[in-house]
């Protein structure tokens, strides 16, 4: 288990570290990149998940319920601490509440538990997704309309995707196959960009991301726990709510930091060291989980 836990971890912190190495030597126009990545790439991997009938969501609705009270109960328990700690709610409250389910999470899940868990890895993949484009939106810009949000690509990607999802139209497997190409650059894009960042990480505000290495993962748990006892989910489920529940704050925090120009360099500081801590946090959460889902058998 220690094995492959590192052999998906690591995998994280290499194509980071070439990002940072590359920027030693060179200035690549990153701003670019990640406007690239959140409207093309990014909105093509979440179309493609969803279009290929891979999330059957009406077997997956308390897990999806559960994911959503996560995301956004972590917010609610977080949000008194960060006003009396004087955080600046706008940069440190979103990498508490959407996590690292895409590039950390889904590969974490499949090789934990096999292919089983692809599934219920890719309905809370979907939900965190939707949120994060929707309240966590909202939550930088309140002023942010309902028609903005409706004409960002990766918030149409996802409701065209979960139409055709839900009424069962199968596309052809090669337009699928080249959207989950194209969609499966934005995850090494993703980390090359915050490696890239990592230079700029102004480490004198260590303390910050430090508590959010404990908190962000904390907060979910608080939440999930009670949930796992008080919904109907098999045993997958539940240790699929778990992990979840641990898991980092996502890279794709930085990005939409970068996009917004939300102090990129903080929520970067955030990510990186709340994916460091991860290397402490996930393997004892996997070790709890895998004991859920097999102990009964």
């Amino acid at each position: 288990m220690t094995a492959h836990i590192l052999a998906t971890l690591l995998p994280v912190f290499l194509i980071s570290g070439c990002g940072a190495a590359y920027r030693r030597f060179r200035t690549p126009d990153i701003r670019s990149l990640n406007t690239l990545n959140m409207e093309l790439f990014v909105p093509l991997l979440v179309f493609a998940v969803l279009a290929d009938r891979q999330a059957p969501l009406a077997d997956y609705a308390w897990l999806a319920f559960a994911a959503a009270a996560v995301v956004l109960g972590s917010g609610l328990i977080l949000w008194p601490l960060a006003t009396w700690l004087k955080l600046d709610i706008k940069t440190f409250l979103p990498p508490m509440m959407f996590n690292n389910t895409g590039n950390m999470g889904v590969p974490l899940l499949v090789l934990a538990f096999g292919e089983a868990a692809l599934p219920a890895a890719v309905v809370i993949f979907i939900v965190e997704m939707v949120l994060h484009f929707s309240v966590g939106l909202y939550m930088i810009n309140p002023r942010t309309s309902m028609w903005h949000i409706l004409r960002m690509p990766i918030v149409a990607a996802s409701l065209a995707g979960l139409l055709i999802n839900m009424s069962g139209v199968l596309l052809p497997g090669w337009l699928l196959e080249a959207m989950h190409m194209l969609g499966g650059v934005s995850i090494p894009l993703m980390l090359f960009a915050l490696g890239v960042r990592l230079l700029e990480v102004d480490f004198s505000d260590w303390r910050t991301g430090l508590l959010g290495a404990i908190l962000c993962p904390l907060s979910g748990l608080i939440i999930a726990l009670p949930l796992m006892w008080l919904l109907p989910l098999n045993p997958l489920q539940t240790a699929v709510l778990l992990i979840f529940s641990a898991l980092p704050p996502a890279v794709l925090n930085y990005l939409v930091a970068e996009q917004f120009k939300l102090a990129p360099q903080k929520v970067a500081s955030l990510v990186l060291i709340g994916n460091l801590g991860s290397l402490i946090v996930m393997p004892l959460i996997l070790a709890a989980a895998f004991t859920w889902v097999y102990a009964p058998l």
